[in-house]
C-alpha cells in the first residue's frame, strides 16, 4: 500500500485505487497469468540508483500487482498450496542488495500482514506470519479449494515506506470459479453487517458499515489491530489491493465509516474484519461502482 493510502487510514479519505488487467483463467491451475510478476526488471536486486524502465512504470501501478517494487521482492519458498489440509506457507522479503530483510516497522500492531485470496476472490484469509532470525516468515494456511491464488505481503521495511507486494500461487485440482452478485448485507456467525453508501468513480463518498446481532446494534466491538474494523478492497478482474483502517479511533460500533474514492465504474469486493466477544469475523460485500 502506498504512503498516501496508509495515511488516509487515519485521516479522512480512503482511496480504492485499481488498475491493470488481471483476468481469471479457466478450469485448472492459477488464473493469474503474469500479472503478479514484474516484467523486464532486475528482480528488485538493483543498486537503487535510477532503476529500470519497468521500475519507473511501476510508480503509478496499484499495490499488490507486482512481486517486486522499489528494490524489494516477495519470494515464497514454494508457489504451490495443498488443499484440504493445513500447511505452512513461507516466504522472504528480499531487499535491494539481494539479502533477506530482517528488520521491519510495526504498522497496525503487526510487522507483517499477509492476505491470501483465490482468483475469484473466494477463500479470503488475513493472517500474521512470524519471522525467524534469517528473515523467513511462516504462517499456517488452510486452503479448501483448488485454483490460482494471490498472496499479498503488506509491510514497512525499517526506515522505508509501506508497500504491498503480491505473488501468484497455485493449488492443484479442478478449479470451479464462483460468481458473486452485488450484495450490501453480509451475514456471518449470527451477525449482520450492512453496507450503506455509494462508490462513484472519481468522487469521494462516504461508506458506512453497521454491525448488528440478533437484530440489535453491536455497541461493544473490540479493537482489532487498533481499530473498530479493518477493510481490504479488491477490484474484480484484477486484484489491485487496498488495505486500510477507519479514520476514527475505536468507538465500539455499531457504525464504522470510510471515505471512498474509486477510479472507475467497476465491481469491487470488500472484506471487513471485526472483532466481538474475542473472535475476529469477516464480512464480505460485492459493490458496483457507478459513473460520476
Amino acid at each position: 500500500m502506498n504512503t498516501a493510502a496508509k495515511l488516509s487510514a487515519y485521516g479522512v479519505t480512503l482511496a480504492i485505487v485499481a488498475a491493470g488487467a488481471w483476468m481469471i483463467g479457466n478450469a485448472v491451475g492459477p488464473p493469474v497469468g503474469n500479472a503478479g510478476a514484474p516484467a523486464e526488471e532486475d528482480g528488485g536486486h538493483g543498486d537503487g540508483h535510477g532503476g529500470s524502465v519497468a521500475e519507473a512504470e511501476q510508480i503509478d501501478q496499484p499495490e499488490g500487482l507486482a512481486s517486486s517494487r522499489g528494490g524489494y521482492t516477495l519470494t515464497p519458498t514454494s508457489t504451490t498450496l495443498a488443499t484440504g489440509t493445513e500447511g505452512d506457507f513461507s516466504f522472504r522479503i528480499i531487499g535491494p542488495h539481494g539479502d533477506p530483510v530482517t528488520r521491519f516497522e510495526t504498522e497496525h500492531e503487526k510487522k507483517m500482514h499477509l492476505i491470501v485470496v483465490r482468483g475469484d476472490t473466494s477463500g479470503f484469509q488475513h493472517v500474521h506470519p512470524t519471522m525467524d532470525a534469517e528473515g523467513t516468515w511462516t504462517v499456517p494456511l488452510n486452503i479448501e479449494d483448488a485454483g490460482g491464488y494471490r498472496a499479498f505481503a503488506d509491510f514497512v521495511p525499517e526506515g522505508g515506506e509501506s508497500m504491498t507486494l503480491g505473488v501468484d500461487l497455485a493449488a492443484a485440482g479442478d478449479f470451479q470459479p464462483r460468481d458473486y452478485q452485488p450484495s450490501r448485507v453480509a451475514k456471518v456467525d449470527g451477525y449482520e453487517v450492512r453496507l450503506d453508501g455509494e462508490l462513484i468513480a472519481g468522487k469521494s463518498t462516504l461508506v458506512t458499515l453497521t454491525v448488528s446481532k440478533d437484530g440489535r446494534p453491536v455497541t461493544d466491538l473490540q479493537p482489532y489491530l487498533g481499530a473498530d474494523g479493518h477493510l481490504v478492497a479488491l477490484r474484480e478482474g484484477d486484484l489491485a489491493y487496498l488495505h486500510v483502517h477507519p479514520g476514527d479511533d475505536p468507538r465500539g460500533g455499531p457504525e464504522i465509516t470510510f471515505h471512498t474514492e474509486v477510479p472507475s465504474a467497476a465491481t469491487y469486493r470488500l472484506f471487513l474484519d471485526f472483532q466481538h466477544e474475542g473472535t475476529v469475523r469477516t464480512a464480505e460485500f460485492t459493490v458496483e461502482g457507478a459513473h460520476s
